[in-house]
């Protein structure tokens, strides 16, 4: 196994792995992986279930051990130096086990109590500041049964902020949540980002990282198909370009002459997929052929399209 030398993490990103493998027997869960997490992002870490999400983030924490490659987790090798990283680090994976009659403080000082790295005159303090993090310290006494599935889920993340993170790492953190609880899930992950944290979101939901994520990894069949700012990743997706007309049929007839491609007719208007063409003569032939043009767009590719143009399918957007 490779690794990568224990230091200052390569170009300043608190995650990095390189050729980042793991086998099981004849199966290859992970495959020649190079994922890259910038300072501050929210990292959307995105693929269908089965796709090598969980088995990467149990490799970044020191749970299993890859088969090849390195990981470098705030500059320190992982597993080799994991203790020195993972102490600045919270982790949600499969969330912690709570106890259904202890209250959401209780349970958290039964947590706190098993870090050895936590001081424990501190733990009062502790607790409260990260129950307050997550909007939950006017719930702190009641017990945790009482909680709602959302309020589950952010004490969940509250165990993973009782010392200070620079990097959180939540696997599937809105994973059965109604759309209330993920709500607030998405605006806490939202807020401590804006706190400083780098947060890594490992997440099957399209939708959820569309509106939360300011960079994705795409994983598919367990290779990391594609990274980078989700901006840059949408413009690289095919462009679909969107034509008012009421005449929907002729303009349709004209933009599969020039070559575009998936044309729809809708009542008002013709979507087709850009592909090759030039942008700029879908207007003039439009008019040449007498069609009236009442609007023209290049519609924003959608999180879907970015995986559909990467992967040449899709997978279940809502889980």
């Amino acid at each position: 196994m490779t690794s990568l030398p224990i230091g200052e993490p390569v170009d300043g990103s608190p995650v990095v792995t390189r050729g980042l493998t793991k086998r099981f027997r004849h199966q290859i869960a992970v495959d020649d992986i190079d994922l890259e997490v910038p300072t501050g992002a929210i990292y959307g870490f995105l693929g269908p279930n089965g796709s090598g999400k969980t088995t990467t983030i149990r490799m970044l924490l020191g749970l299993i051990r890859p088969t090849a490659g390195s990981v470098q987790l705030l500059g320190h090798a992982v597993p080799g130096s994991a203790t020195h990283a993972l102490r600045r680090v919270g982790a949600l994976v499969e969330g912690p086990a709570f106890h259904p009659y202890l209250s959401g403080r209780a349970n958290l000082a039964r947590l706190d109590a098993g870090d050895r790295f936590a001081d424990r005159a501190t733990a009062s303090k502790r607790i409260d500041v990260a129950l307050d993090r997550v909007g939950l310290l006017a719930a702190a006494g009641k017990r945790y049964r009482a909680y709602s599935l959302g309020m589950r889920q952010r004490l969940a993340i509250a165990s993973a902020l009782l010392m200070p993170r620079e990097l959180l790492v939540l696997d599937e953190p809105t994973n059965g949540l109604d759309p209330q609880g993920t709500r607030e899930v998405r605006h806490l992950i939202a807020n401590l980002a804006a706190d400083g944290s780098t947060v890594l979101v490992s997440s099957h939901l399209l939708a959820e990282v569309d509106q939360l994520c300011s960079h994705v990894g795409v994983m598919y069949e367990g290779k990391l198909v594609s990274q980078g700012p989700l901006d840059a990743l949408r413009s690289s997706a095919v462009k679909t370009i969107q034509v008012d007309t009421d005449r929907v049929a002729d303009a349709a007839r004209v933009l599969a002459e020039l070559g575009l491609t998936d044309i729809s007719q809708n009542p008002n208007s013709v979507t087709g997929t850009l592909g090759a063409v030039a942008i700029e003569k879908i207007v003039p032939n439009l008019v040449n052929d007498d069609v009236p043009v009442l609007g023209f767009a290049v519609l924003r590719p959608n999180l879907e399209d970015v995986f559909v143009s990467l992967t040449g399918e899709g997978f279940d957007v809502s889980g």
